[in-house]
């Protein structure tokens, strides 16, 4: 049986195409997209059709939605499935959310909860996961593992240059100080996201001349989509800057931090600064040798876990994380993964772990254990097409 996997270079792709083959699966892929970025909607409808007229898949997948990918698939009648690896996922809001052939699978559950209801036969939950062959064979094929030991480390961007709030002007001097208002407040509660429930009517008026995609076709008229996209695109990123920087510098002042980013890093000045890392051959090492890899989520994913709490337990690194609501889940806080609430408890827990190196190794080994075990890509796509085959 063949399926067509509509491909533009997510990270995760290989790991989920090598998933659909264990299964028995023979993946077609479209590649367009991966060398054009341009490629336009009609070019997107072109390829697949032609596609779709020379085999016979049992369905189309992609990482992400894309709507014309849903509107090709359901005029040929034939099922698309997708998974959300990020969040906001602004093509969500298109009405072709809502056709038939979609089997939509969404990783963070407040994002399908708060779709769901656009269709409710063809969403669904399901966590991501990480690729523990992979990294089990970086990992012992390496040579030179040691010049990434740490104490704490982090991989990722401080957002100073993803930034999307930074770039609005023209706001007014009050309506700058309520959204610092929401922010400091924000920080301070982990586990509940209230920035787009707190947005006034008032607040949104003002932005609507200023942020031009609040009127790309996705959004224009629908007042849901346009608080959406505010929340977490726009206010999301400047917390996740703030959050990053702040949480950064105070762990710093006590330990020794190592930081891998291609962000300015001179706004965190006691912080050991590298360039990043190559995601396949070198995150790896980071993690595994790490004696503490700190996880600080988006904000606008507000339940779930993003790809790097899996990718850190399988890399068998300690994992010290933000408190997300679907943690325990997937994980036995404190047995085998520890988590923060708030800036004093990660200062004090950090503290804690790098004093007791027994504790920590016996976390690092018990999530590593279960990532295996549970949470790898094999596992959740034999759960997807179990879920496809029972809707289709």
């Amino acid at each position: 049986m063949e399926i067509l996997f509509y491909r533009y270079n997510s990270i995760c792709e290989p790991d989920v195409i090598a998933a659909f083959e264990k299964l028995g699966l023979t993946v077609v892929q479209e590649r367009t997209q991966m060398t054009e970025k341009g490629t336009t909607g009609a070019q997107l409808v072109d390829q697949v059709s032609r596609l779709l007229m020379e085999h016979r898949f049992l369905f189309v997948f992609s990482i992400n939605f894309f709507p014309a990918l849903s509107e090709v698939c359901e005029i040929a009648q034939v099922p698309y499935v997708c998974w959300t690896v990020d969040v906001p996922v602004q093509e969500l809001f298109s009405p072709a959310l809502k056709n038939k052939c979609n089997r939509v699978f969404m990783f963070d559950r407040s994002q399908y909860e708060y779709f769901k209801g656009r269709n409710p036969e063809g969403i669904f939950h399901l966590p991501l996961a990480t690729n523990v062959e992979r990294w089990d064979a970086v990992i012992g094929k390496a040579a030179d593992r040691q010049k990434y030991a740490a104490d704490i480390s982090f991989v990722g961007s401080l957002y100073s240059e993803k930034n999307a709030y930074r770039k609005i002007a023209g706001m007014s001097e009050y309506s700058k100080g309520y959204v610092r208002g929401l922010i400091e407040a924000q920080l301070q509660v982990y586990g509940v996201n209230f920035i787009e429930s707190m947005l006034t009517d008032a607040l949104m008026q003002e932005l609507d001349p200023l942020v031009p995609e609040l009127h790309h076709p996705l959004c224009e008229g629908d007042t849901a989509a346009q608080r959406y996209l505010i929340a977490h695109s726009y206010i999301g990123s400047e917390l996740a800057e703030t959050e990053r920087i702040r949480l950064l510098n105070a762990l710093a002042e006590y330990y020794e931090v190592d930081l891998y980013t291609y962000s300015d890093t001179s706004v965190v000045p006691k912080v050991r600064a590298h360039k990043g890392v190559n995601t396949l051959t070198e995150m790896p090492l980071v993690f595994h040798k790490s004696r503490i890899n700190l996880n600080i989520t988006m904000r606008p994913i507000a339940t779930g876990l993003s790809l790097r709490l899996f990718d850190v337990c399988g890399c068998g690194g300690f994992l010290l994380t933000n408190w997300q609501e679907e943690l325990p889940e997937l994980y036995e806080p404190g047995v085998e993964a520890e988590y923060f609430g708030s800036k004093e408890e990660l200062l004090d827990k950090a503290g804690y772990y790098l004093e007791h190196d027994e504790k920590r190794a016996e976390i690092a080994i018990l999530g590593y254990k279960r990532t295996k075990a549970e949470h790898t890509y094999d596992r959740r796509i034999a759960e997807m097409i179990r879920i496809v085959n029972g809707t289709i």
